[in-house]
């Protein structure tokens, strides 16, 4: 009797233990997985904020552009010319500065994630849409000169 009672106690601790053992691999996969999650969503982070950067240099491209033309239009009448032609000369190039840096921090910046949940911006279409906003900013720094 003793030695049937020693049995149902030694099945009930080895039920025990597998039921440990597969909570243990449940928890031990539901990290792996967690895990996982954390590192596609902090590289999704890291891709975004990479175009957020570029996004600021874009920006502050445009408003030095906007600046430049603007400040030769506002002091054409009360300053000496070079003054105004100077001012917008060196916010033009600034502007024309931030536009490369721009693609430059882009395309070097970060490397790449093979698989992120969100698209990244198409490259191919950064280094056109920065050369186009060059040449404008070219053309206006002819037409600071010029006029």
């Amino acid at each position: 009797m003793e030695q049937k009672g020693e049995t149902k106690r030694l099945d009930k601790e080895a039920t025990a233990i597998k039921r440990s053992a597969k909570a243990v691999e449940r928890s031990t996969t539901e990290l792996t997985d967690s895990a996982d999650r954390r590192t596609v969503l902090a590289s999704d982070r890291t891709l975004l904020s990479a175009e957020r950067t570029y996004a600021a240099w874009v920006r502050t491209a445009l408003a030095s552009l906007a600046a430049g033309i603007g400040a030769r239009a506002l002091v054409k009448d009360i300053l000496p010319g070079w003054v105004g032609k100077l001012t917008g000369s060196i916010l033009i190039i600034f502007a024309g500065f931030c536009l490369v840096a721009a693609v430059w921090r882009e395309l070097h910046g970060v490397t790449r994630v093979h698989d992120p949940d969100i698209p990244p911006l198409p490259r191919s279409l950064l280094v056109p849409m920065n050369v186009f906003l060059l040449l404008v900013a070219l053309a206006a720094l002819v037409g600071i000169w010029s006029a």
